[in-house]
């Protein structure tokens, strides 16, 4: 049992066990403040006075209902306007295809974001990870053992740099702005040293052919989207790591007073967010066939920018897998309707600016009744 939900318990029981504390006569439950009884009992009531189209707006369900509105809008938009070449099989492996590593890295990104922390480095550790699992030294070590080298070589750098900034925020504390920015710099530039600023190119067949292949028509990295996804979901909403997540993120003094080790657990978060890179960086390892220290550039606004529409509070202690997975789906739908009608970058990323700030300016005003 989670020291948070021991706390809890203990508190009940002292409840039960001194019925004194909450006299009969006092049916306000106020402990006896004459005078404050009913304005108490008031304020406390608002909250549950909440009801109809607004509670379930401000609800998981509601949200994701609000996301999935949004989806389906969207691609009756590009039904209509790009016909055949938006409705088709084709296309929707490809809008999953395109949208299943920035997936895998937003999926992290929910995890840091509801422990109430944020991580611009997310791009350059995908960057210098494709990097070094595909240096000369790598890739000989791989083809002398297994392509699992290169794997494991991408998650460990991923892992390694999720672990500095984790460290840097927690037991250093740099703000977590300031600690990944310097991360962002300092993993772009290390993949340009390392790189040269030239485009490695993966050699191991074997490892192309087992990421870049399908099952049952499913391309494979979209299959490990699915499952990380998944995981995701169970870890945040099933285990006390979850549990602990959002209570850090929603409040840390009551966090660090209810048991919980506030620095180890944000540094573990960062690691977790560190492994996802690692995890993007060999899948776009597979779908580029290289390694560059380009990879992954605005991969920090894009994650972060799905992640919001999902639902997830910026200030930590809420968020959700699933919001998280539509969002993805929802940018990564956007990109391909506007390519599909000859629209320019430069028009995609004001459209995703205006999103972004409905979705932003939308999540303050539903959040603000229920914590009033």
């Amino acid at each position: 049992m989670s020291a948070d939900v021991t706390k809890a318990d203990q508190g009940a029981a002292a409840t039960d066990a001194n019925p004194s504390a909450n006299p009969p006569n006092d049916p306000s439950g106020t402990h006896g403040l004459a005078g404050t009884g009913p304005a108490v009992a008031a304020a406390d009531a608002k909250p549950r006075e909440k009801g109809g189209i607004g509670a379930f707006l401000s609800g998981s369900a509601g949200r994701s209902t609000g996301l999935v509105i949004a989806l389906i809008v969207l691609i009756i938009v590009g039904i209509v306007t790009g016909g055949d070449r938006f409705a088709s099989t084709a296309n929707a492996l490809t809008v999953l295809r395109a949208g299943s590593v920035i997936g895998v890295v937003s999926i992290g990104m929910t995890f840091v974001i509801c422990g109430g922390g944020i991580d611009l480095s997310v791009g350059a550790i995908v960057a210098l990870s494709s990097v070094w699992a595909t240096t000369l030294a790598t890739q000989t070590l791989a083809a002398d053992t297994h392509w699992i080298v290169l794997v494991f070589v991408a998650l460990v750098v991923g892992a390694v740099c999720g672990l500095v900034n984790g460290v840097l925020i927690a037991y250093g504390k740099l703000a977590a702005f300031i600690a990944t920015l310097a991360m962002l710099a300092a993993a772009r530039g290390l993949a340009e040293l390392i790189a040269q600023r030239r485009t490695q190119i993966v050699r191991d067949r074997d490892f192309i052919n087992f990421f870049g292949g399908s099952v049952l028509g499913i391309p494979v990295l979209v299959i490990i989207f699915a499952v990380v996804a998944v995981i995701g979901w169970v870890l945040l909403n099933r285990t006390t790591f979850g549990r602990r997540t959002l209570a850090v993120g929603g409040n840390p003094e009551a966090a660090r007073l209810a048991g919980i080790r506030v620095q180890r657990h944000t540094m573990y978060l960062y690691v977790l967010l560190g492994l996802a890179c690692g995890l993007a960086a060999v899948m776009l390892m597979a779908r580029t066939n290289t390694g560059t220290s380009t990879h992954g550039t605005l991969y920090e606004l894009d994650a972060i920018a799905a992640v919001v529409i999902g639902g997830t509070l910026l200030s930590g202690g809420r968020g959700t897998i699933v919001g998280t997975v539509i969002g993805v789906l929802i940018f990564t739908t956007l990109t391909n309707v506007f390519t599909l009608n000859n629209l320019d970058t430069s028009t995609q990323a004001v459209a995703k600016g205006a999103i972004i700030v409905a979705a932003v300016l939308l999540q303050q005003r539903v959040s603000r009744p229920s914590r009033t």
